[in-house]
């Protein structure tokens, strides 16, 4: 209505006149009709013309027109006709006048909801930010998680304390409250836990350590009560701590004292998990790759009872991994999973599960049915070494350069007794590389590396450098990350290994660390000026030695040196078996 109102006010386009010529026309005989409406005030002259007017609010025509000299026997001339009020006036008025009202009280109920909104938020501040998984969610299953076999067997029995704790209470036995998962990023922590819940059916409560602590103080220790007592209502279930090291450090070793927000955090959690009753049902599950920076106290028995390491998966591992990924992908004929798990050594499962993926998108942006061994390929090398950089120019003689470079590593490493084989060579630019060469290990995963395997290391890692020399007779910086690795392993052999003879068995270095700081800062030097000489000189030894073994290589093979470099100048990619074809042939 108030639409009609503006309406019907602004669609009135009749001209106006003036009271006083109003006046002057009615005396003159010229006006035959004034209708009223209100204080408005419609003339129709005698000649059918329209115009319109007000008079003065609270006075009547004859007053209004008597005061500007119209007599009555004029005014008598004139058909005088008195309408009723516009219903859109008297609502327009209505509308004006609560318009106001309506503002305020609009204002004012805006700012009670904000006012009770910023109630509601700080009382709200201590409460857990966990994410509730309930069992009608998708569930994840032993079946979903590959490549540890040893981990997966210890969280079987606490699906069995889930499933049924009456069967342990009876027999004397304690549940387990705390597990505690050990391991590098990517390992598979988060999905194992998952995989526990979703086993025993149980809801599922995830929160990171970092979500606990806040700039006020006591919230931290507010939400760790409030975590539980929501476990508590939903019990069985199992609490999933990300993190751990992030709220669980050692007290007494931050920068706050006793006081530390983080540490009252943590003193309530020690208690939270001391409150537990045996026949609860909430069994927490914490992830950290830190476990050297917790508090015992978090460590004991009775807290975290079990700790289950997991670490990243061999060759076997991966490949069981890589099944579990591809399912429900269409894989070319040429795809052996094999072959993958023996070029991804120190892959984690995310990282596994991340090649996969570049593989499917390599297959995809390809238009091609499946995903093929080449794409696969591809998306390893782009997750090792970065992505091609083909448009970027390089020069014909830094080209050459790059050449005999990864030539040199190739054929140097072909003829060492301990290194692996070379499986792929190439000269196009990737990542901040100019090129690389990638060796396949024969035989499984060993964490045990004998000093002859060592400085196999060392000397394949210094062909790209020697073979510089040998055939430019001069050096370029392309070696830099090459001399970083030769140099790391040299001074662990000497430092931490005890392959020195001179300097004999024992470990040089101490760790210094800062457990506030979540890392160490550095070494701290537990030996005289007069032995760091030493060792400086003892990796000096290891790497010259091995640099002139890579020189004597180079030089007795320089045909099969200067073969390797012309083919990858013409193909730029050589693969493990035209590499060996070009050794054998030339």
């Amino acid at each position: 209505m108030g639409v009609q109102y503006l309406a019907a006010q602004f669609s009135n386009n009749t001209a106006t006149i003036t009271l006083p010529r109003l006046a002057d026309q009615v005396r003159a005989g010229e006006v035959s009709r004034i209708t009223i409406q209100g204080d408005d005030l419609t003339v129709e002259l005698v000649s059918g013309e329209t115009f319109s007017t007000r008079k003065e609010p609270g006075t009547s025509l004859y007053e209004t027109l008597s005061l500007l000299g119209v007599s009555e026997a004029q005014l008598r001339n004139v058909e005088v006709v008195v309408a009723g009020a516009s219903p859109y006036a008297s609502v327009g008025n209505i509308l004006l006048t609560m318009l106001p009202l309506v503002l305020i009280g609009g204002f004012v109920i805006m700012m009670m909801r904000s006012m009770r909104s910023g109630q509601d938020q700080a009382m709200s501040f201590g409460r857990s930010r966990a994410r509730v998984i309930n069992v009608d969610r998708p569930v994840v299953t032993f079946d979903d998680v590959a490549g540890v076999e040893e981990s997966k067997q210890e969280l079987e029995e606490i699906v069995e304390f889930l499933r049924d704790p009456h069967k342990f209470i009876q027999m004397g036995a304690r549940v387990p409250k705390g597990v505690l998962m050990i391991g590098p990023p990517g390992t598979g922590k988060t999905l194992l836990a998952r995989a526990v819940a979703g086993e025993a059916g149980v809801p599922f409560m995830s929160i990171s350590g970092s979500e606990f602590v806040e700039m006020f103080v006591g919230v931290g220790a507010s939400r760790v009560r409030d975590l539980f007592d929501k476990a508590r209502q939903v019990a069985p279930c199992i609490v999933f701590v990300d993190e751990l090291d992030a709220v669980g450090r050692m007290r007494g070793t931050g920068l706050g004292g006793g006081h530390d927000e983080r540490e009252q955090t943590l003193n309530q959690l020690l208690v939270e998990m001391d409150g537990f009753d045996n026949d609860t049902n909430i069994i927490v599950i914490a992830a950290t790759n830190r476990a050297d920076v917790l508090d015992p106290a978090l460590m004991r028995p009775g807290r975290f009872d079990r700790k289950v390491y997991v670490s990243r998966p061999d060759v076997r591992g991966r490949r069981q991994i890589l099944e579990v990924h591809v399912r429900g992908k269409p894989l070319a004929a040429d795809v052996d999973l094999e072959v993958i798990a023996k070029l991804t050594p120190g892959f984690s499962g995310a990282d596994i599960e991340n090649l996969v993926n570049e593989a499917a998108i390599l297959a995809a942006r390809r238009n091609i049915p499946t995903i093929g061994m080449a794409e696969f390929q591809e998306a390893m090398e782009k997750i090792v070494a970065g992505p091609e950089r083909r448009s970027r120019v390089v020069s014909p003689e830094e080209k050459k350069v790059v050449a005999y470079h990864e030539a040199g590593h190739a054929v140097v490493m072909h003829h060492l007794e301990f290194s692996d084989p070379v499986h792929k060579i190439t000269i196009i630019p990737r990542g901040m590389a100019g090129g690389f060469t990638m060796p396949l290990p024969e035989s499984e995963d060993s964490s045990l590396l004998s000093r002859e395997q060592l400085e196999d290391r060392i000397i394949g890692l210094l062909g790209g450098r020697a073979a510089e020399e040998l055939i430019f007779n001069r050096i370029t910086t392309g070696a830099s990350n090459d001399l970083e690795r030769a140099t790391a392993i040299a001074r662990a052999m000497v430092t931490r290994y005890g392959m020195s003879e001179k300097l004999g068995l024992r470990v040089y270095g101490e760790d210094q660390a800062t457990v506030f700081l979540g890392r160490s800062l550095g070494e701290r030097r537990d030996y005289s000026d007069e032995t760091a000489r030493m060792i400086d000189n003892e990796v000096a030894y290891i790497l010259s030695r091995s640099y002139e073994r890579a020189k004597e290589i180079l030089t007795e093979h320089h045909h099969k040196l200067v073969s390797l470099a012309r083919t990858l100048l013409e193909v730029e990619t050589v693969d493990r078996q035209q590499f060996e074809m070009l050794m054998a042939t030339a």
